[in-house]
């Protein structure tokens, strides 16, 4: 039986250790919760450091096998592993940069290298649980490279990856020397997910610009494999919070925080100490509230909770100082006797005292300067239960994008934020409830439960995605499915596109000539004399006269503009009109103008706007902005437009590779038919040909085709074969 396999860097369960010696006790954290429910099933294990060094063999043996009770899986590190791995390259590269604060981090060559290490050790470990059909869901940056390793030992498995932080702008992810190893090791995944959809955008950017992926849309081809990338925004146990807000211990908490605050409006703040959460502005934001709306001192309440993280480190250790001093400033400038504006805590609290908190809180307040999502706001959402309070947001957080009826604002604008606290202080009641109902439904629906369903479904549905291409690839069993029909045919058609077919893509067009193997291919093939070879094309005729003159086979040049058969001059298509030509041709050549490296090539009945030359994400934009343009002269003229491989063409409706073809079946009989072609412009021969007709795409699984070649060279491969099979039937 398959099984599930979850590996994060820490499990839900860690060891500590005090005077009495080691401890179990659970993780915080909603990804413990999140996962539980899968965990659960079956044989599903999870992996992960057990959040302490162990060095003692002993007690390492003892921990493996109470935790092996548990479905766990401990990986034991050592002081300098943690340091390098944990501490050095995922909190001083991974996580400055990826939360935007570029200037923090560290290239230090010896913690990539403790990176790499450790990241094998995963590797290794599950090697040691897993089968070929597992499924092994990976969590977070501290495992970029795991997917990739475990990709390369088995090829086969299901992989998914989420990312619980912020990815960067490619401008950002560019500056990690270990960029191109980073990416590569995220791509042996076969499921990308994250927050939000910025988050999949900068993800295929990076990709594609740094390591030259393809992508369609969301979806990338790494050798041959389709790797999707979706965004998966998390949820909370809401139901869990609902019921604290009920449960005994925590009302009676919240009657005595009322007791203690009473009359004033408690504005709640809870952080771990990190530069990434915009504590120091939010601050100064509600100095600068203070020091205008005098009316509101003794009134409000900043209720501000900072849990201690890595305060040793210099950057964290600073912003405890910044933290204290201001926090001390504004208690002197504007407190009295009997009311402190900030009620500052410096460390952690149980689920229980927050819950009371998120319960007595007028307003939370949420500014990250980045965050993955935050569920902070979502759990202070869930715990409302009576549809009171209001939520101050930061537009750079992941949750921005789904609890919209919260007060959005810029974190690094103070004067945004005092604004905010201004308008959630004097909300009418009725204007509050409305937008906490609505963020309820949201909350309680989209709970984390459902993210991690949604998630390993959507994972189950892209493997069977890949077994279905996989299926239709042209391997071994299907190449020898083909030729055993081409050697039983005795009339048999051969079909074959040129640019990104025959031969590979040329930036300058002019530039994709025949090489002398190609000539000597196409020769054996069309010596056959079973054989009807036939070159249709895109290219002008008078190209394809230039390169192929005086051969023996049929060529169709503009899609089936001009048809030339052996040994006859070119026949033009007839009814055909260059009346729009002039209008259009100017448009196109404007486009040209304000597009470096576009240029339009003009052909006997059609134009043509190639980008090819163009910066990689310029091209596209351009081409749509171009299409778009088009759109009503194809309508005025009876145009057709297609959005070719690196070009927009533009010609009459009446011109395609399907009609073209047809005129090619009408007048003969053949019990063999091989059609392949890379482009859009190739999908109308492959949708008039029978359906047993041997139709192949190149370079993607996306087409009407019944198989496809991931490269240009598998298809000289594959007719060289042809001819091989030709060669011996003469013999």
């Amino acid at each position: 039986m398959s099984k599930t396999i979850i590996v994060s860097n820490r499990l839900p369960i860690k060891i500590t250790e005090d005077e009495n010696g080691y401890t179990l006790q659970p993780s915080e954290g909603g990804l413990a919760t999140g996962l539980a429910s899968i965990h659960a099933k079956g044989d599903n294990s999870w992996i992960g450091w057990p959040g302490i060094s162990i060095d003692d063999p002993q007690q390492r043996s003892y921990f493996t096998s109470v935790l092996k009770e548990k479905r766990l899986v401990p990986l034991f590190l050592n002081e300098d592993e943690i340091k390098g791995f944990y501490e050095g390259f995922s909190n001083e590269v991974l996580w400055p940069i990826f939360h935007y604060f570029s200037n923090y981090a560290n290239y230090n060559l010896q913690n990539w290298e403790t990176y790499v290490r450790v990241n094998q050790k995963f590797l290794d470990l599950i090697l040691r649980e897993a089968g070929p059909d597992d499924t092994i869901w990976i969590h977070d940056y501290q495992l970029l490279l795991l997917p990739g390793m475990l990709r390369k030992a088995l090829p086969d498995v299901s992989i998914g990856f989420f990312q619980h932080i912020p990815f960067p702008s490619q401008e950002l992810f560019r500056l990690i020397p270990w960029r191109k190893e980073l990416l590569e090791g995220m791509l042996g995944a076969d499921l990308l997910g994250f927050h939000t959809f910025d988050d999949v955008r900068h993800f295929i950017s990076s990709a594609t610009r740094l390591i030259g992926t393809n992508n369609n849309a969301n979806r990338l081809e790494v050798d041959g494999r389709v790797v999707f990338v979706e965004p998966f925004p998390m949820g909370i146990d809401s139901k869990r919070f609902a019921d604290l807000s009920r449960a005994e211990a925590v009302t009676n908490r919240v009657t005595e925080l009322r007791a203690n605050f009473s009359g004033q409006k408690i504005v709640l703040s809870i952080d771990r100490l990190d530069y990434s959460k915009g504590i120091i502005q939010r601050l100064e934001a509600f100095e600068l509230f203070l020091s205008e709306n005098p009316a509101f001192h003794k009134k409000v309440t900043l209720y501000m909770i900072v849990v201690p993280s890595r305060d040793t480190v210099p950057h964290y250790r600073d912003l405890k100082d910044q933290i204290d001093r201001l926090v001390g400033h504004i208690n002197a400038q504007y407190g009295a006797y009997d009311w402190y504006p900030v009620a500052y805590f410096y460390h952690g609290y149980p689920i229980t005292e927050i819950t009371a908190l998120y319960n007595i809180a007028d307003v939370c307040l949420v500014t990250p300067m980045r965050d993955g999502m935050n569920l902070v706001s979502k759990e202070y959402v869930a715990c409302r239960k009576d549809e009171t309070g209001v939520l101050i947001l930061s537009e750079m957080a992941g949750a921005a994008k789904e609890l919209i009826d919260a007060i959005i604002v810029n974190p690094n604008n103070i004067h945004d934020i005092r604004d905010a606290l201004l308008t959630a202080l004097n909300m009418p009641m009725a204007d509050m409830k409305k937008r906490m109902k609505s963020m309820q439904a949201l909350v309680f629906k989209f709970t984390v439960q459902h993210w991690a369903t949604l998630f390993m479904n959507r994972l189950q549905e892209i493997k069977n995605v890949q077994s279905t291409t996989k299926a239709r690839l042209v391997g071994t069993s299907i190449e020898e499915h083909i030729i055993t029909q081409y050697r039983n045919a005795s009339s048999r058609l051969l079909l074959l596109d040129y640019d990104g077919t025959l031969v590979g893509f040329q930036d300058d067009i002019d530039k994709a000539s025949p090489d002398e193997e190609l000539y000597q291919l196409l020769d054996r093939l069309e010596a056959d004399i079973l054989n009807h070879l036939v070159i249709i094309s895109g290219r002008k005729h008078s190209t394809l006269e230039k390169w192929f003159p005086g051969r023996n086979y049929s060529l169709v040049a503009e899609h089936g503009v001009w048809t030339k058969e052996p040994g006859t001059e070119w026949r033009l298509k007839s009814g055909l009109s260059n009346s729009w030509k002039e209008e259009v041709g100017a448009l196109m050549e404007a486009f040209a103008d304000r597009t470096p490296g576009a240029f339009v090539e003009e052909k006997s009945f059609s134009l043509a706007w190639h980008y090819r030359k163009v910066q990689r994400d310029l091209g596209p934009l351009r081409a749509h902005e171009l299409i778009d343009s088009l759109r009503d002269y194809s309508a005025a003229y009876g145009l057709q437009l297609l959005d070719g491989d690196k070009v927009v063409e533009i010609r009459s409706a009446e011109v395609n590779k399907g009609r073209a073809t047809l005129d090619i079946l009408h007048d003969n009989r053949y019990d063999f038919i091989l059609s392949v072609g890379d482009d859009r412009t190739d999908e109308d021969t492959f949708q008039v040909l029978p359906p047993d007709a041997c139709t192949i795409k190149v370079g993607t699984e996306v087409s009407a085709a019944r198989f496809y070649l991931k490269q240009q060279r598998d298809v000289r491969a594959l007719l060289r074969k042809l001819a091989d099979a030709s060669d011996t039937a003469t013999q």
